[in-house]
């Protein structure tokens, strides 16, 4: 029989939908892991928000500097650096709230590594994906979070419980350095040999023939328009999207299990498998998001930027909506609906807002990454040490933190936030390329 041969890019797609899986299942586990630590000898809610906000002070330091290096080394190699680096910190590390200087440097220190990878990432797959696959391979890469977050949610409250907070952050080094080693063997620089030679429609025809020449990713030495960036407004409206997207991921990420255990009496052991039903279904309508925006692009249903502008505001308002529902319900299945609902319409909106960074610049896909996810980061920082003062402001009120009441604050400024941002995006964005 005749031996089919497997595209290399679906091989590196597939590599790096395991390295976002791989960073979201350290990121969960650290704030399963030290949550029930720190919970163990008092530590209160400002402090817990303090020591798990300084991953994003750590990763907003890198992620210009990722795209930067990205740009001038290779995707590949600075993927492969962050991982061994992070790897490293996590298994050496002790796990100890007491000990707070070293865990704030070393989370800070996990957090500048990992700041590396997805301007590193968009690098390699703008090297890599031509125009007419982009939607679906960015959003099959970036669900690879989502799915690593719900096996984090799955796995690691038994694991705690059985083998101590410490066990979490060995199994992360050795995840983080079997990954390292598979990307090694496996991952290359594309030959313009190898590069996609596939159909396209007329309306993307000049791109792929760009893409077919080898010039989806500028040369190295090229320079970087910096101040065109800076200024340009599509760009801001990504910026604007990707700082809300991730605002309302990591406070839910990082304080749903607070607001599981407060508001509801649960601990995320007593929830069974349906503490991981809000990141699965992020995974799910991430990749729904990308099939979709592929299908109506290539079949000319729509053009890039109404395709891009339809998605995101589905996905931000719907969410919005969610998240003014969820501090409504008092019953655990209402709650997790709630923000299964919400963490999935954002995740189907980075169809729009995520995979535009190679609509409008192709060329400079990790620069332009690494300015968008630094708000994204900040946003971290923001949301996360913001929603721990709010808590603790409640409770020296005399507030009960067990009243959804007192969450309506939580989950509210990031309802508004997406509903604002969805506006910018449709007032703003395009499709259409931008920096040659």
């Amino acid at each position: 029989m005749m031996r089919m041969k497997f595209p290399k890019r679906y091989v590196i797609v597939l590599l790096t939908f395991i390295c976002t899986n791989v960073c979201y299942i350290e990121r969960v586990g650290f704030s399963i892991a030290y949550t029930v630590a720190a919970d163990a000898i008092g530590v209160n809610q400002a402090n817990k928000g303090m020591i798990l906000s300084m991953f994003y002070y750590g990763y907003v330091l890198s992620q210009i500097p990722g795209g930067w290096a990205a740009q001038r080394i290779g995707g590949r190699r600075v993927l492969l650096l962050s991982f061994i680096l992070w790897s490293l910190i996590c298994g050496l590390i002790p796990l100890d709230p007491n000990r707070v200087t070293i865990l704030v440097l070393s989370r800070l220190f996990v957090g500048v590594a990992q700041g590396f990878i997805f301007p590193a990432i968009h690098t390699v797959l703008a090297q890599w994906v031509p125009p007419q696959e982009r939607s679906r391979s960015v959003s099959l890469t970036t669900s690879g979070m989502y799915l690593g977050a719900a096996c984090g949610m799955l796995f690691f409250p038994s694991l705690v419980k059985n083998m101590g907070p410490q066990s979490v952050c060995f199994v992360e080094a050795v995840l983080g350095v079997v990954w390292s080693v598979i990307w090694l063997k496996f991952s290359s620089d594309p030959p313009r040999t190898d590069l996609p030679k596939v159909s396209m429609p007329k309306v993307a025809s000049r791109d792929m023939i760009k893409a077919q020449a080898g010039g989806v990713v500028a040369p190295r030495t090229v320079k970087i328009p910096w101040r065109r960036i800076i200024f340009s407004l599509p760009v801001w409206a990504i910026v604007v999207n990707n700082f809300t997207f991730h605002y309302a991921l990591y406070v839910l990420m990082n304080w749903l299990p607070t607001y599981f255990e407060l508001g509801l009496g649960l601990s995320l052991q007593d929830m069974g498998s349906s503490k991981m039903l809000p990141y699965f279904n992020m995974f799910i309508f991430s990749n729904i998001g990308g099939v979709v925006a592929d299908h109506l692009i290539t079949r000319r249903i729509l053009s890039v930027t109404k395709t891009r502008k339809l998605l995101n505001t589905i996905g931000f308002v719907v969410s919005a909506f969610a998240l003014m529902a969820l501090p409504l319900f008092s019953t655990p299945s209402g709650t997790v609906m709630c923000s299964a609902i919400s963490l999935g319409f954002l995740a189907l909106g980075r169809a729009g807002f995520a995979v535009n960074h190679m609509d409008v610049a192709p060329k400079f896909a990790g620069i332009v990454m690494g300015v968008s996810n630094t708000a994204g980061t900040l946003a971290g920082i923001v949301g996360v040490g913001l929603t721990g003062n709010i808590l603790e402001g409640a409770k020296a009120s005399n507030k009960d933190l067990t009243s959804s009441e007192t969450w309506k604050t939580v989950f509210f400024v990031p309802a508004y936030l997406c509903i604002f941002s969805s506006v910018i995006f449709l007032i703003f964005s395009t499709g259409e390329k931008v920096f040659e």
